[in-house]
């Protein structure tokens, strides 16, 4: 990289900085972020084409269709229909959706697994040539999924920053453009610090190499559903993840501009004996976002994390009642898919019904990213939870 490229820091990056400084500066605070002067920011020769791609992925009315499941759960997903876990069945489920005719009006990018990546159609089309057609970024998932994480209270870390520039590089030559990394936070074991600080370095580190190979990081603290505790609780958990997240996104250099965020949304633990409200969820998650993160972001993504498909949509549609300084909206795996599975059974026959009702599900959320859903005429099965305790993919 040449050093001619020497930019300044953008002002996201600069008065967060900034803030930080002034917290270690209060009397009698103990100092928790170092002082030390700011250096500048070498920008990389993808940094115009990353803002290109988030602003595209994070553009109204739309969200992104998370395909991104290890070949193990897909198989669950298959076999809850009768169906092998063969290559076969996964590429005829994906080609179902990714060949759903008319899903560029609600979705701008999907989240590929590494196989779908590199599959084409039965006749011959490559997936991600599908995706371009329907104006659809693709995406790709990078980790390499979750590990005990030793010394802490029976947490976990995300591992696979191994090879993981060599395996980007690849991954943009095969058309992907963005990339997706889960790292989870469980609130009903601490979270320790050692696990926060473990999830938001890895991140942080993920999302600079991300950048440096042509990709827009999608950045995913997962802070579980698992345990009995209020909402306020999960507010706090959640308030001390992404200000961890973002220091260390400073201090790899990531370009704010260039990444987009997949938080859980702020609820009550899954075993709490109240539920809360979509109101009062949309009311959490928004000050937690205030609080944590940058107007420079553009976009913030949402994943379901077990909700029903219209609890999702419901609660996505409060966020979106008055405006908000990025795009809210939409990253769903089951949130999207259990109907169309439902639909389809694995038959030929039932292909096209399974696909209008991939299309029900995204125009719902699409008009929930507007602020302009209704339940109404919602069927009894997109009502059903699909929360899983310890869920991994």
């Amino acid at each position: 990289m040449a050093c001619s490229s020497l930019v300044k820091l953008s002002a996201s990056s600069s008065s967060w900085i900034a803030g930080q400084q002034a917290v270690n500066q209060r009397p009698g605070s103990a100092a928790r972020f170092p002082i030390r002067r700011v250096s500048v920011i070498r920008a990389g020769s993808y940094t115009d084409e990353l803002i290109k791609t988030a602003k595209s992925i994070a553009s109204p009315g739309r969200g992104i269709l998370a395909i991104d499941e290890s070949n193990a759960t897909c198989g669950k997903r298959l076999a809850s229909i009768g169906l092998d876990n063969t290559e076969t069945n996964r590429q005829a489920y994906r080609q179902l959706l990714l060949t759903t005719p008319g899903l560029g009006e609600y979705i701008s990018g999907a989240i590929l697994f590494e196989e779908t990546l590199y599959q084409s159609t039965t006749d011959g089309k490559k997936f991600v040539d599908c995706l371009r057609a329907e104006n659809i970024v693709p995406g790709i998932k990078v980790d390499k999924g979750l590990v005990p994480l030793p010394g802490s209270n029976n947490e976990s870390w995300c591992q696979g920053l191994d090879g993981l520039a060599s395996r980007s590089a690849e991954y943009y030559k095969q058309g992907a453009r963005f990339a997706k990394w889960r790292t989870v936070v469980s609130i009903p074991c601490g979270p320790s610090a050692l696990a926060v600080k473990e999830a938001a370095w890895g991140l942080a580190r993920y999302a600079a190499i991300s950048q440096d190979n042509g990709l827009v990081p999608i950045v995913e603290p997962e802070i579980l559903l698992d345990g009995d505790h209020p909402i306020e609780r999960t507010l706090e958990v959640a308030e001390r993840v992404w200000a961890e997240v973002f220091y260390y996104l400073a201090e790899n250099n990531v370009t704010f501009e260039g990444i987009l965020l997949k938080p859980s949304m702020v609820t009550p633990g899954a075993e709490h004996k109240e539920k809360a409200s979509p109101d009062t969820i949309a009311k959490y998650t928004l000050t937690m976002l205030r609080r944590r993160v940058p107007p420079a972001v553009p976009g913030i993504m949402f994943l379901s994390g077990g909700q029903s498909e219209v609890e999702a949509t419901l609660n996505l549609n409060a966020m979106n009642q008055s405006p908000n300084p990025w795009h809210v909206s939409f990253s769903y795996a089951r949130a999207l898919q259990n109907s169309v599975l439902k639909t389809w059974q694995g038959r030929p026959e039932n292909v096209e019904a399974a696909q209008k009702a991939l299309l029900v599900r995204a125009k719902a959320n699409s008009l929930a990213q507007l602020g302009k859903y209704s339940a109404e005429g919602e069927n009894e099965e997109a009502k059903k939870g699909m929360f899983v305790k310890g869920y991994t993919y």
